[in-house]
């Protein structure tokens, strides 16, 4: 797996399919819903299957050997 990078949010939690689009890991909204609804997406080490889960800074999303983590301020 690559290193963690961080991404910075400005609100309390954001929906797992905008996140995926933020951190530049999927091009669109519908490859992030295709993505998730496959199952490759992971939440804490949880596989999420819902596009509109709620992400919070500290949580760590894992796509493709990527490694996202959710950090307050931006």
């Amino acid at each position: 797996m690559s290193a963690e990078h961080e991404v910075p949010i400005r609100d309390e939690s954001i929906r797992l399919g905008q996140l995926l689009k933020l951190a530049g890991v999927v091009d669109d909204g519908a490859m992030a819903r295709s993505v998730i609804e496959l199952g490759e997406v992971t939440v804490d080490s949880t596989v999420e299957v819902r596009r509109g889960a709620q992400v919070r800074p500290g949580q760590t999303v894992t796509f493709a050997g990527q490694a996202i983590r959710v950090v307050a301020g931006g």
